[in-house]
């Protein structure tokens, strides 16, 4: 049976539209879409990796694999008996420098009392050369008028020059006394910088002692552990991974055509391959500053001509909102399609 005119005519038009709305979905631009989502996406966490600072051997290991451990917690240790050894020699050290400095400081103070002594017996040599001086005046003036004798003249002229001799000792003891002052002021100096550096390598003894605690920097759960003891550790080398579950969130790889509408604080629904059933939000904290391709070792540059353009993807990281119990079983690596509501 034909269909009227008019039944043609509204079918014609409907499949026009249609078709129409068909090529204006098709070429729409794919950041104007409400929703964004991307299967290209993981949950990762901030872990931190655990490396002894100095080498030796583990002594004691305090946790297993896929425990929970809290922020300052011993996590093993390694055989201290070198570093307590070697803290006790430094200990050594630090008491010679400081009785040597006691030493030269007493060597002082009995120096002060040498100083007094010498000045004593300058004065005392002062007085006995000016004694000597009128002797040797008066005899001179005896022998010269013929009141004296010569032998008197001839001995206070020899105690005269004893008394000049006794004084000029003196004065050069007075001047070796002042001397040895400086010499013991040196010296003290230089221990006390030996004090220094002897503290200073009891320091660095007690923190490399210190190091042979191995505690967790953070709080989380004990990962990838490769503590045993009796193994010989070195400095640097990685024992575990602790990853702070409670702090995940996921970072998805978008599409560079699809960020045009993205932006931080819109809300996202998360949907876990290993939870079926769950269904998380999460709100976009922020989005990444370049492409994965701008931290390759070598950037790409094609020179050839051949130019082919392929769309590049962007981290954007979703922070997981507080409160939903099924974030608790999220673990670092799992596979998650999130979407993000652009229109809102």
């Amino acid at each position: 049976m034909a269909l009227p005119k008019k039944a043609k005519i509204i079918s014609a038009v409907l499949l026009l539209a249609a078709g129409a709305g068909v090529v204006l979905y098709l070429n729409r631009p794919e950041s104007g879409a409400l929703v964004q989502s991307t299967d290209y996406a993981y949950v990762q966490a901030d872990l931190t990796t655990v490396s002894p600072q100095v080498s030796g051997t583990i002594a004691r290991v305090l946790v297993d694999d896929n425990q929970l451990v809290k922020e300052g917690q011993l996590l093993a240790s390694i055989d201290d008996r070198d570093f307590v050894i070697a803290v006790s020699a430094a200990k050594a050290q630090v008491a010679g420098a400081r009785a040597s400095i006691a030493s030269l400081e007493a060597q002082l103070h009995q120096q002060e009392s040498a100083i007094r002594q010498a000045q004593a017996a300058l004065a005392a040599d002062d007085a006995g050369l000016k004694l000597a001086r009128e002797n040797h005046a008066r005899y001179s003036n005896l022998a010269s008028d013929g009141s004296g004798s010569v032998q008197a003249l001839q001995q206070a002229e020899a105690q005269l020059s004893i008394q000049s001799a006794s004084r000029e000792k003196s004065q050069a003891g007075l001047q070796a006394a002042r001397l040895r002052v400086d010499i013991l002021k040196a010296d003290s100096e230089k221990a006390r910088a030996a004090l220094d550096q002897a503290e200073a390598v009891q320091d660095n003894a007690e923190l490399k002692l210190s190091y042979t605690r191995i505690t967790a920097p953070v709080s989380g759960t004990v990962g990838q552990k490769s503590l045993r003891v009796g193994v010989y550790v070195t400095s640097g080398k990685p024992l575990l991974a602790i990853v702070p579950l409670d702090a995940v969130y996921v970072t998805a790889n978008f599409r560079e055509t699809q960020l045009a509408r993205v932006q931080s604080g819109q809300a996202v629904d998360i949907k876990v391959d290993a939870l079926p059933d769950a269904a998380l939000r999460g709100t976009v904290e922020s989005l990444g500053p370049a492409s994965g391709a701008s931290y390759a070792a070598v950037a790409p540059n094609n020179a050839t001509g051949n130019f082919t353009k392929i769309v590049q993807r962007l981290p954007v990281r979703i922070r997981i909102n507080p409160g939903q119990a099924a974030a608790a079983k999220l673990r670092v690596g799992m596979s998650v399609t999130p979407a993000i509501r652009t229109g809102q």
